[in-house]
């Protein structure tokens, strides 16, 4: 099965989420659905326990290849932006409309973000959205593209196109029935759907290393540990499972019985496409065998 030939054929088909995130799985979709497809499996319930910026799975939905999707990020910013958008859609977009795209406007957004209150969930949320559209890469800590001073070639507006974004969150609105919008553990999902014959999970962790470069929410050993024990407990679920190529979670998979398959991803960063290598990790309830070679 050549994993690299299937991500390559894919890349930047379907871009149905409204977020940026470098590395992003959005190019995966087709694979996800072949999976799918093969498998013969029917009526599904897609979920991503540490969802981010959630592309495969609004792609599967909208086109409707999976009956559900289950959106869950225990990042209170992340988390605020998808139930935001989930159960105000308009109001979202009025205010992706009307938004000043501005250094003085993207200090005010910054304050909201710092502050994390999900009591003001919209605010919060929105300006989560803002960040990623306006910072470098959509790194939510970053600075804005072009700078401070706006000297760049690239300015601050050059990843906020008003109208593409507000379809994305129209069509976010029109298919909200069938999303759901969760902030727990990751864990915990995967243990209160895994018994579920129509659950289909693709989880995607933090990185093995650099992921406290990378990512909010970073794992130390221990909680890679422990998504291990809990997926290798529970290997007759539907699972997929990405993860940085490194020994140490081969060690915590492969000596398990797991199949691990080496697929090549891309994806751009400050305007340069690059490529990475990563482990697919697949459950057991997955026949390998009846998936597509290409």
């Amino acid at each position: 099965m050549n994993l690299r030939m299937i991500t390559t054929q894919i890349q930047r088909k379907f871009q149905c989420t409204p977020l940026r995130y470098p590395g992003g799985k959005s190019s995966l979709a087709g694979f996800f659905d072949r999976v799918i497809q093969s498998q013969g499996w029917k009526d599904i319930t897609y979920i991503e326990p540490y969802a981010g910026g959630a592309g495969a799975a609004l792609s599967l939905l909208i086109q409707g290849k999976v009956a559900r999707i289950v959106i869950n990020d225990y990042d209170p910013a992340v988390y605020a932006f998808w139930k935001s958008a989930v159960e105000h859609p308009r109001a979202f977009i009025k205010r992706i409309k009307n938004a000043p795209l501005t250094v003085e406007e993207w200090k005010q957004q910054k304050a909201i973000y710092k502050a994390k209150n999900l009591k003001k969930m919209m605010e919060l949320g929105f300006a989560t959205f803002y960040l990623n559209r306006t910072n470098r890469s959509g790194v939510l800590d970053a600075g804005p593209i072009g700078g401070m001073n706006q000297t760049g070639k690239w300015k601050i507006d050059a990843r906020f196109n008003r109208d593409a974004l507000s379809e994305r969150v129209r069509l976010i609105g029109a298919n909200r029935d069938k999303i759901t919008v969760l902030r727990k553990d990751g864990v915990e999902v995967i243990k209160e759907y895994a018994n579920r014959k129509d659950a289909f999970f693709y989880i995607d962790p933090p990185y093995y290393e650099k992921g406290a470069m990378l990512y909010l929410n970073a794992f130390n050993h221990a909680k890679h540990q422990e998504l291990a024990d809990v997926l290798n407990n529970r290997a007759q679920a539907n699972w997929l499972l990405s993860y940085d190529a490194v020994d140490e979670i081969e060690k915590m998979y492969v000596p398990q019985g797991r199949l691990a398959e080496t697929f090549s991803l891309r994806y751009s960063v400050h305007h340069n496409t690059k490529s990475g290598s990563e482990l697919m990790i697949f459950s057991d309830a997955i026949n390998t065998s009846l998936l597509p070679a290409s």
